[in-house]
């Protein structure tokens, strides 16, 4: 064995003054899997072969799990320098103790289930350069006590669900070089102008934050070089002036409004320009790639779409490296525009893996006793070397383009590495959501055929060890693997150069003493309360191999009945065809819904595993967070956040004592839309829910809705043997009647615009209040026979509140497009998502305006003022007349 990793899986949390992390389990590896892991330098563990002794009894292979705890020195100060604990099932909070770690230089709890806020005594480690939370479950206000940290350049907290304000004191970190915070929801928060002052930042991504107002002035950040801002709710003209070392600008999906700055020509390192999905008007620029020199592997893409352009010059020829999407402008339908066709379909651009363009030398083949290979990079290309392999990741990259930074990148990693730049070759890269790039690299030794055992060792500790530094533009890195590969057999066991094997016999010994106290002292308590369920605890008792899966905690069946009073009927709080939903309450106090399996719904083990697996990978705040499972040997459970408002079904019935009003159920239409665009769109691999409906569709406590229930969710059509992506998965039919779309019902054919098809039923309840079927009539019939009738507003819910006219019609056209029998009829749901935003633009503003009743017969002028009448449910002011139902 190679390694061991010490997975910390407990939770992170104040247990004492003198324990910061909690709970170990230790286990072998024939590879390192940094990705996995990373160990605490300093005194207590030196490097991990330090542990490598570790594998040498049962104990450890064996899936031992103990307490462990790294008491503090008597000065109250843990003299560490990295703490790095990356997608190790981490759950419970963080502890203020953390504080106390005064020669921190890193700290990474990088995809965990952290939950919490962020101690703000954090602030008080001066030291600490890298901070990185980002996918976990965080949340409450970001800490303006993090203003203090003088030499911290990387801030990534992305992908929790922090809110309150923007702190405009993070303009006071002076060495700040990135500041990521995307999908966070700062609802109702602006862009602090303070952020102007950030003169050493490098890139700023703030996407689908929820943040409201005008982009300030960004023109003194003389370094930025990526600015992401899309996916909010901004408003004003774009930036005028940014730096020109920027490659990046993304905008979309805002209310930004105005015409494109013509000093967008003047940024010659640009590489993305998304400016899609606003208000913009005027021409279309052509003189943005006029002062820009176009390598063979530099690219443009300008990202117009879905604006109001209306004008283009007449001689509109860019070159070939510049790529344009003009799709969803006036500029398009005009009939004298024909030249520009290609610019005006829609298109979807994803990045192009890299081709290798080196000519193949015919060699002769190599020895197979070990890996040898030829590197086409070298001077001797038909030399047999053997490579190390090394999975990579740029956590946070400054560019959109790879390809035309890949000699800078290959030059920079091979100085830092102190090798030739032809020992590197980049054997592939991927974009991932993030955005991040993965790569997997091999490193060749030079003009000789193997490595020697110190050069391994040296570079693999550069490498583990975060001892190098990229260029700014390519960010912080994180190693995924580092593969021996046929070298394994001749590292030696380091294990002697840190702690003595005497000392981690201590430790290990002391650690199973205390887990078997705790485990009698445990077993003691749960056998005086819970005699009440005492055989069924029994028989469960058997648990299955423990599923490691990132993000999501695993929980007993004893945690499971005390959180829910041993599923007293009185905490059951629905049923389906999975099972039961219960309404539990952790021993930390945070609420979630448990489903239970019925008998009969139990998966395999395997099965489980990757329904779980699948499940954590999705983060999105329209979207239920899982929190955890349990997986024992004849019970299965998901455990959920909590929804305080119950399901949208709920809020719909006639028993529901306050109906929703129009601007609810608009901003629930959306949300559910942005729920399933990220299934389609974002989610990796894309993913079709297949069975969409109201009483899957979740309310929290501020009526934001949560898309729930993946039970029947399908992973999208891969690539085929020939490259080709199908439009759809043949399935056996499943979901729920009324909601299923016809074609699916026939064909057996799932696609993206089946789940669009669902969600317009969804529509339809929103705007009637009716059932999908009810007393044999079918409510996509009965909305299309009383348009086809005149007789639209007769249908509506009466109990909603008054609403604009027009965004009814509008909302009742987009809600029967989804429900179109033809697939291809249906709009895409980023289309949907499009629309609905346009709808809630209209709204008014102040919520007064005239009202019209409506009736079979006739039509009254009447006025009113809207109750709900609040500047955060409406954009722009409207004098769009409003419709009183009945």
């Amino acid at each position: 064995m190679i390694g061991v990793f010490l997975i910390f899986y407990g939770a992170i949390m104040t247990i004492s003054p003198t324990c910061i992390l909690h709970v170990a389990q230790a286990w072998s590896t024939d590879s390192l899997e940094i990705s996995a892991l990373r160990i605490i330098r300093g005194s207590l563990i030196d490097s991990m072969n330090n542990l490598k002794s570790w594998s040498k009894g049962d104990p450890c292979t064996s899936n031992w799990t103990g307490i462990f705890c790294y008491p503090a020195p008597k000065d109250g100060y843990l003299h560490i320098r990295e703490l790095q604990l990356l997608k190790l099932n981490l759950s419970g909070t963080l502890a203020p103790e953390l504080g106390l770690l005064s020669h921190l230089e890193i700290l990474d709890f990088m995809w965990n289930g952290i939950h919490g806020t962020i101690p703000k005594e954090i602030g008080n480690i001066t030291s600490l350069k890298l901070l990185h939370m980002n996918n976990n479950s965080l949340s409450g206000q970001i800490p303006p006590e993090l203003s203090r940290l003088p030499i911290l350049y990387h801030f990534l907290v992305d992908n929790n669900n922090f809110s309150g304000y923007l702190p405009p004191e993070l303009a006071s970190l002076p060495s700040l070089k990135i500041l990521q915070l995307d999908n966070n929801n700062f609802s109702g928060s602006s862009i602090p102008a303070s952020f102007s002052n950030m003169t050493m930042l490098v890139k700023l991504s703030l996407r689908n934050c929820s943040l409201q107002g005008a982009i300030p002035d960004l023109s003194q950040i003389p370094r930025l070089g990526y600015l992401d801002l899309s996916w909010n709710q901004l408003k004003g003209p774009l930036p005028s002036k940014l730096s020109i070392d920027i490659t990046t600008i993304v905008l979309s999906h805002n209310y930004l409004n105005g015409t494109i700055p013509l000093t967008f020509s003047g940024l010659p390192k640009l590489q993305k320009l998304s400016l899609a999905n606003n208000l913009l008007t005027g021409s279309v620029p052509s003189s943005i790639w006029q002062n820009m020199t176009f390598n063979t592997n530099d690219t443009l893409l300008l990202d117009f779409q879905n604006n109001s352009l209306t004008d283009i010059s007449d001689d509109y020829s860019p070159p070939a490296n510049v790529t344009i999407l003009l799709y969803g402008n006036p500029v398009c339908d005009s009939e004298n525009q024909l030249d520009i066709v290609h610019f005006c379909q829609l298109k979807t651009i994803s990045e192009a893996s890299r081709n290798s363009t080196k000519s193949k030398i015919m060699c002769r083949r190599c020895p197979v006793d070990k890996d040898y290979e030829h590197n086409p990079l070298s001077p001797m290309q038909c030399l047999c070397t053997v490579p190390l392999g090394v999975g990579f990741r740029l956590k946070s990259p400054g560019i959109s383009d790879f390809r035309s930074y890949i000699n800078d990148f290959e030059i920079n990693l091979t100085s830092l590495l102190h090798l030739f730049v032809y020992q590197l070759y980049i054997d592939s890269f991927i974009w991932e959501s993030g955005p991040r790039l993965n790569m997997q690299l091999k490193l060749f030794p030079s003009n000789v055929s193997v490595f020697n055992v110190s050069e391994i060792l040296r570079l693999r500790g550069m490498l583990a060890g975060w001892e190098i530094t990229l260029s700014d533009v390519f960010g912080p890195y994180e190693l995924l693997n580092f593969t021996l590969g046929s070298y394994a057999s001749d590292i030696p066991d380091t294990s002697e150069s840190g702690l003595s094997k005497n000392a981690l016999v201590g430790i290990l010994v002391g650690a199973v003493a205390g887990a078997i106290a705790v485990s009698v002292a445990v077993t003691v308590l749960i056998m005086r309360r819970y005699r009440g369920y005492g055989a069924i605890s029994r028989k469960r008792s058997s648990m299955r191999t423990s599923i490691k899966i990132n993000d999501v905690k695993c929980f007993t069946f004893e945690d499971m009945a005390r959180a829910t009073s041993n599923f007293s009927n009185s905490t059951q709080v629905g049923q389906g065809g999975y099972g039961k939903v219960y309404r539990g309450t952790l021993v930390d106090g945070t609420p979630v819904a448990i489903k239970r399996a019925q008998e009969g719904s139990v998966q395999g083990s395997k099965e489980f595993s990757t329904e779980i697996e699948l499940l954590s990978r999705l983060h999105h705040r329209n979207l239920v967070s899982l929190v955890g499972y349990c997986d024992e040997q004849d019970e299965q459970m998901l455990v959920y956040e909590f929804m305080p408002n119950g399901t949208l079904r709920d809020h719909l019935s006639a028993k529901c004592t306050e109906p929703l009003s129009f601007s609810k159920r608009l901003h629930i239409a959306l949300g559910s839309a942005r729920g399933i665009l990220y299934l389609h769109s974002e989610a990796n691999p894309p993913i079709f829910h297949r069975d969409i409906k109201a009483s899957n569709i979740l309310l929290d406590f501020k009526f934001v809705a949560k898309v729930a229930d993946f039970g029947l969710s399908r992973l999208a059509p891969g690539h085929d043997a020939e490259g080709i992506t199908p439009g759809h998965i043949s399935t056996i039919v499943k979901g729920t009647p009324g909601y299923l779309d016809p074609e699916y019902l026939l064909t057996h054919k799932l696609t993206d615009r089946s789940d669009v098809y669902s969600l317009g039923v969804v529509f339809l309840e929103l705007l009637t209040g009716m059932r999908p079927i009810s007393h044999g009539k079918n409510i996509v019939r009965e909305v299309k026979t009383a348009c086809q009738c005149g007789l639209m507003f007769s249908i509506i819910d009466s109990r909603m509140n008054a609403y604009p006219s027009e965004c009814m019609e509008k909302f009742i056209s987009l809600a029967l497009g989804c429900c179109h029998d033809e697939t291809d009829v249906r709009p895409s749901m980023s289309e949907v998502v499009r629309e609905l935003e346009n709808i809630l633009h209209m709204m008014p503003e102040d919520g007064t305006s005239e009202a019209l009743v409506t009736d079979s017969s006739k039509i009254v002028s009447v006025s009113f003022v809207s109750s709900e009448s609040s500047g955060a449910d409406h954009l722009v002011s409207s004098g769009i007349p409003a419709v009183a139902a009945r």
